[in-house]
């Protein structure tokens, strides 16, 4: 009994680890292209970040729909796993990510061939996956978050 429970609860930290993975690869994707695209025309602050959180909702969101319309969904059936699956993770992302790079003196006005900028942004997603993981372990135990996504596979 004991080993089984032990099993269930790896299986579950794998599931969860996975779908962090999954999450964070779909925000780092519109993160980073957000952050270049923002430094790169000089703009504020906030519209960088506005721009980033915007892009980053969307590459998560095609990530996650993608296999699933290749499963023969169709678009709005995708959408919705996707919404339903991601929204949770790329919030708490964003939120960590984004803060975190505010507070980082000089990461937002770094320019985009310094290291500073690089190393900041990097920084930022890693501990914005790891911060999202504790809820994607909890979504996914109930049923929710990115058990949906995979239920449609």
């Amino acid at each position: 009994m004991k080993n089984h429970l032990h099993h269930e609860k790896l299986s579950l930290n794998k599931t969860a680890w996975m779908a962090t993975m999954h999450c964070l690869s779909g925000c780092a994707i519109g993160e980073v292209a957000g952050m270049v695209i923002g430094t790169a025309l000089g703009w504020s602050n906030t519209e960088t970040i506005v721009l980033a959180i915007m892009l980053a909702f969307l590459s998560g969101y095609l990530l996650t729909m993608i296999p699933i319309l290749r499963a023969g969904y169709d678009y709005s059936a995708a959408m919705r796993i996707a919404l339903a699956s991601d929204t949770a993770s790329i919030t708490v992302m964003e939120i960590v990510d984004n803060l975190l790079m505010l507070i980082i003196p000089g990461a937002m006005s770094a320019p985009l061939d310094s290291l500073l900028f690089w190393s900041s942004l990097a920084g930022a997603l890693i501990i914005a996956g790891i911060a999202a993981f504790p809820l994607n372990r909890w979504l996914i135990a109930r049923g929710r978050g990115h058990a949906l996504a995979h239920a449609h596979h």
